[in-house]
């Protein structure tokens, strides 16, 4: 890989191309026309154009354009654009071709969202590349993905709040820039700040405000997400943004439902933590869960649905024909009906240690951002289900050692079979069965785990300073003390489940029974994992956020 010399702080160009004349061409006519406002960075296979985009993200830089080669050995130019999108989403694709691959190209437009594809030779670049490549940066430029200064973020390594503030930036597609507080840079911030390194993380946003160990909806507000509902009354409130949230959203806003929706943290709930979905339909290259959500809140905002973030629910309220929903501030916003798709939580490990270290050696969910980290090193998951084998095939990229822990006797009761043969497949995963995390240790961070063979009751201890836990679900349902009806395990009671013997709830006042995922309140539906016997799956999710829109508006035409 080569790149400009001096383009530490400039918007980056890429082109990848396995052919070094070829890729040397191209960067020179692009060195040529945009050399002076953006840093061309160029790769001659699709691994390392994917190494080139990763170093990039973690500094916090930014791509508009990639151009990639169609023939590639290994990776083709279209599996490189679609492992590409995850990485950075909103840069503009063109994919080079030669006139024989000209119907690909066509292909890729609908498979990695292909923005242009140029066929080779590209001469005379001032008629046949340089045009296109110019619309395409215009077009960048006019999207959220336009160049703007990077927050930064000063913490300790092993902090847990730390580690919450950069997966918070990240999952919503902040860029921002990591500084620890003891390298050079990290102590300058600090000091530029008037803060110091008892009170962390310090984030400094785009403007140069500091903020000190920020609260979630400050550092939203800071950081340009949206916060505040723009009205004080919708057709719907849809409460939670993954999966399910993203499709009511979605449908809702399409179909002419005046749509909010609020989520808590960031969009995508567990599955836009997942490193790669498989199984989602129309993905036959399997699609990050980061991936996905990007694409679903923006088809969301496009069609004009809001979305609050940083906003906690605390109560739903009945007021007439009105669905009061309240947040932690004391604000509320009301609405002609309510969507519950608010999701499930990891269950927290209670093995001795394992709360002390969170956040510092010990996570919940795939913690993407401190992936990066474990490169080289021995990396413990402990679960049973497709989320714990999701991550432990993708942290075993990078890991020396993936050791996969898993209380049953088998992978197969609990885990998708493809999931499975992947998992037989990476020589450095180990999968421990009959096994439990008796307690963690360490001064700090994580530096030992003490395991239980659940066979013979004998234990051993490890060294381990990465442990990522998926061990079950708990419905996020509290908030909702006795509005609605749940299950003794708190997820949410809708539909046939209402009426098991054949009548509606003592408390329903309709002469009709409960639509198919309406909850014991009328006009309160609820999708996804939240709901009673629902399947966990992602397209599940999103086939009941839509479901539930259709019984939304056969509600309010009753109404």
């Amino acid at each position: 890989m080569s790149q400009a010399a001096d383009g530490a702080a400039r918007t980056v160009i890429l082109t990848v191309d396995d052919d070094p004349g070829v890729s040397r061409s191209i960067a020179r006519d692009l060195r040529r026309r945009y050399g002076a406002g953006y840093r061309i960075v160029r790769a001659e296979s699709g691994e390392s154009a994917l190494d080139a985009l990763r170093e990039l993200k973690l500094r916090g830089d930014l791509v508009a354009v990639i151009l990639a080669d169609y023939r590639m050995p290994q990776m083709n130019g279209i599996e490189f654009l679609e492992q590409a999108l995850g990485v950075f989403p909103g840069a503009r694709r063109v994919l080079l071709t030669a006139y024989a691959d000209t119907n690909a190209a066509i292909d890729a437009i609908n498979v990695v969202d292909l923005d242009h594809y140029l066929l080779k030779p590209w001469d005379p670049p001032e008629e046949k590349l340089y045009p296109v490549v110019d619309d395409l940066l215009t077009a960048w430029r006019s999207s959220d993905y336009r160049p703007v200064p990077a927050t930064k973020v000063v913490g300790h390594r092993w902090s847990a709040r730390s580690s919450q503030v950069r997966e918070f930036l990240a999952r919503n597609q902040v860029p921002y820039r990591w500084y620890s507080s003891d390298e050079p840079e990290g102590r300058r911030l600090l000091e530029a700040a008037g803060a110091d390194d008892l009170r962390l993380p310090l984030v400094v946003t785009p403007e140069g405000t500091p903020l000190t160990d920020p609260e979630p909806a400050e550092l939203a507000v800071r950081v340009g997400l949206a916060t505040t509902p723009a009205a004080d009354f919708y057709d719907l409130v849809v409460i939670g943004g993954g999966p399910a949230g993203l499709g009511a959203a979605v449908y809702g806003a399409s179909e002419g439902l005046r749509t909010v929706l609020v989520e808590r943290s960031a969009t995508g709930g567990q599955a836009g933590q997942s490193s790669r979905i498989e199984n989602y339909l129309g993905f036959p290259d399997g699609v990050s869960g980061a991936q996905l959500t990007d694409r679903a809140r923006r088809q969301a905002g496009r069609f004009g649905a809001e979305i609050l973030t940083a906003r906690e629910v605390t109560g739903l309220e009945v007021n007439g024909a009105a669905r009061v929903v309240r947040f932690s501030d004391g604000s509320a916003v009301a609405a002609h009906s309510v969507i519950l798709a608010t999701g499930v939580s990891y269950r927290q490990l209670p093995a001795p240690g394992c709360a002390d270290l969170t956040g510092a050696g010990v996570y919940y969910g795939s913690s993407l951002t401190e992936a990066a980290s474990c490169q080289g090193q021995d990396v413990y998951v402990v679960g049973g289900a497709n989320s714990a084998g999701q991550a432990a095939v993708y942290l075993a990229r990078t890991a020396k050692s993936v050791t996969l822990l898993v209380r049953g006797e088998s992978l197969t009761t609990s885990m998708s079979y493809y999931l499975i043969q992947q998992i037989r497949d990476v020589p450095n995963i180990t999968v421990r069965c009959r096994t439990a995390v008796e307690s963690a240790h360490g001064t700090g961070h994580l530096e030992q785990l003490t395991l239980r063979d659940l066979e013979t009751g004998g234990t051993e201890l490890v060294d381990a300073q990465w442990m990522f836990v998926f061990i079950g679900a708990a419905p996020l349902t509290d908030w909702l003390d006795d509005t609605v009806l749940r299950d003794a395990r708190g997820f949410i009671l809708a539909g046939p489940d209402l009426t098991a013997d054949g009548r509606p709830p003592a408390e329903w006042a309709l002469d009709r029974p409960p639509y198919h995922l309406e909850t014991s309140v009328p006009g309160v539906f609820v999708a996804g994992d939240a709901r009673a016997e629902s399947a966990k799956r992602v397209a599940s999710a999103v086939g009941e956020g839509a479901m539930a829109v259709m019984l939304v508006h056969r509600y309010l035409e009753q109404s």
